[in-house]
């Protein structure tokens, strides 16, 4: 019997996508919190550059991913600024391979949608 993913184990899994690009990129993990809508999930190091927290938000649209909500973004711009970071965004979507009309299903294939992070500040 196939199972749905839960919302929590999308984001997961949207963590785990999020996560290896970072990695990729060169960037250490001071801090990573994976509970769902508790933010940032990633607080990042460089050597020579200013603190990084990215904010991931997961959707099951792969056309346009969902992103977060202004005011909520506002506020933590304003967060991020006093203590001289910046904040990058990560929209992933997440499809079930044989139908977008499906949920994706544990140890299943599915389709991801994440090109770049966008940055704000």
């Amino acid at each position: 019997m196939l199972t749905p993913l839960t919302e929590q184990e999308l984001h997961n899994l949207g963590m785990n996508i999020v996560g290896e690009k970072l990695q990729e990129k060169g960037y250490e993990f001071v801090a990573i919190n994976s509970k769902l809508k508790k933010h940032p999930q990633f607080v990042l190091y460089k050597k020579g550059e200013p603190t990084i927290f990215v904010l991931v938000k997961v959707s099951n649209n792969i056309q346009q991913p969902e992103g977060f909500d202004s005011v909520f973004l506002e506020t933590f711009k304003t967060h991020a600024k006093k203590q001289n970071a910046k904040v990058w965004l990560a929209k992933i979507g997440l499809a079930n391979a044989e139908s977008v009309d499906l949920p994706v299903f544990k140890n299943q294939p599915y389709y991801i949608a994440f090109n770049e992070f966008e940055k704000l500040v």
